[in-house]
């Protein structure tokens, strides 16, 4: 079942090691929501995603989300609600491939999440597999 509902401005952050951790996020649109990862957990697509997420060069992902994922990057803890917890397989399993793309791309209003919308789709779908990677859930 996947953690998402609406963003409520009562809610409390919960620590970034909770697992499974739930979110207070926005649906992506169905059409984006039920799309499946096009590209193949490879060697390639993960070796590049994971260049992604550690690329200091534009906001690194790991700044915030921490270098295996864990949401203890040295920026976490001034974001509440905090960086998702990616390695979390509970976590993770819950978001489908589709939810993952369009936050990457759009962010997540209610949290310190930023648009990534000047990567290529390619290289989002590769930031989606790493991120599952963390997790040991390709």
């Amino acid at each position: 079942m996947p953690i998402f509902a609406t963003v409520n401005a009562e809610h409390q952050s919960p620590p970034a090691a909770e697992c499974p951790q739930p979110r207070l996020i926005g649906k992506a649109p169905e059409a984006i929501y039920e799309r499946a990862n096009p590209l193949a957990a490879n060697r390639k697509n993960l070796k590049a995603g994971r260049n992604i997420y550690l690329d200091l060069s534009v906001p690194a992902c790991a700044v915030c989300h921490g270098e295996k994922g864990a949401g203890d990057g040295p920026l976490a803890g001034q974001f509440d609600p905090r960086p998702r917890n990616f390695a979390c397989a509970k976590t993770i399993e819950g978001i489908p491939d589709g939810q993952l793309f369009w936050i990457i791309k759009n962010g997540s209003p209610g949290s310190a999440m930023p648009p990534f919308g000047y990567l290529t789709d390619d290289e989002i779908w590769q930031l989606v597999l790493y991120l599952r990677s963390l997790s040991g859930h390709d």
